[in-house]
């Protein structure tokens, strides 16, 4: 099956090909990417309605799932309508500035969420180790003013990248073999990227790698005074309490290092595998997270159900009531 082909007649300086080697199967390929590109953003838009209208659920933990939600949002969207006009309407030119500006938020918002992710361990650690003091430790102001922190550091540390690549000759009509602009994707299209290769490591070594050092910590800490814990059910709810965190912080991290090192090092996979595991972690974190979350919080989910079952059955108050 053909795309349709409404690229416009003036060229773009750059073009995205989509997932290089599979041209020919893109239209079957844009069917899961669009429906988990919708899945995604009726989830995390179903977190922040029920956790914005329910009061009880204005707590640190809950202010988390917002922030995720969010990321998870902005990440998804920053790529999956490009990648869709592709797949559809063979639109793969994209501008200068449009490419920097996708780069820049794509990336930044990683590096968001990952700080969320740090801050989430953090929060399960107080509640474990600390409870007494949880609520003092954790307020939602202490929480907003981390997200904050969080959101300077990724804007901080990634402003630079597209201001390095603006630097750098690109010839017309450079080829970039991904469906969305990715830093080093787009740095080799270039001479000499050799600034801009240390710069991602540089990235990678202090914020990345930082952060799942003190998120093992946390969890570290926490699987230590579990054990000290004599109740078989006090070590189950512990563990229930961790689990969907643990999910969450796999399926956000081992796809993105693997996008990393096979950028750098891994000149012998072949393109079509790494775009689709880049893309994978743009699109099928998103769309897990809250049905991992929704799942997992007995209070989120009864919560969720409520609206869900007032949505399908108008009479219903209560998912216990159905």
């Amino acid at each position: 099956m053909a795309p349709f082909n409404l690229t416009p007649s003036d060229p773009s300086p750059f073009i995205l090909m989509g997932i290089p080697g599979l041209e020919a199967a893109h239209i079957w390929i844009s069917i899961p990417f669009c429906m988990f590109y919708i899945i995604s953003l009726f989830g995390n838009f179903m977190v922040l309605f029920v956790v914005g209208k329910e009061q009880t659920l204005h707590k640190p933990m809950y202010l988390l799932l917002c922030m995720l939600a969010l990321t998870d949002i902005g990440m998804s969207s920053s790529v999956i309508p490009k990648a869709l006009c592709i797949f559809w309407f063979n639109l793969k030119g994209i501008t200068v500035g449009g490419c920097f500006t996708q780069m820049f938020f794509i990336h930044m918002l990683t590096v968001m969420q990952s700080a969320i992710l740090v801050t989430m361990a953090f929060d399960r650690y107080v509640a474990i180790c600390n409870p007494l003091r949880y609520s003092t430790i954790l307020t939602n102001a202490r929480i907003a003013k981390l997200g904050l922190v969080g959101l300077i550091r990724a804007v901080l540390f990634l402003l630079p990248l597209p201001l390095l690549l603006s630097r750098l000759p690109f010839c017309a009509n450079c080829i970039i073999p991904h469906t969305y602009c990715e830093h080093m994707a787009v740095a080799k299209m270039c001479g000499d990227f050799t600034v801009n290769r240390l710069y991602g490591l540089v990235i990678a070594l202090v914020v990345i790698w930082l952060d799942l050092t003190l998120i093992a910590l946390s969890y570290g800490l926490i699987i230590r005074d579990v054990l000290r814990i004599s109740s078989k059910k006090a070590h189950q709810k512990a563990l229930n309490t961790c689990a969907a965190h643990i999910c969450v912080m796999l399926m956000s991290y081992i796809p993105c290092l693997f996008s990393y090192l096979t950028h750098r090092f891994g000149q012998g996979i072949a393109s079509h595998v790494h775009v689709t595991f880049a893309n994978f972690y743009l699109l099928v974190p998103p769309m897990l997270n809250p049905i991992i979350y929704g799942a997992k919080t007995k209070e989120l989910r009864d919560k969720m159900g409520k609206y869900i079952c007032r949505s399908l059955l108008p009479g219903a108050t209560d998912v216990k009531a159905v």
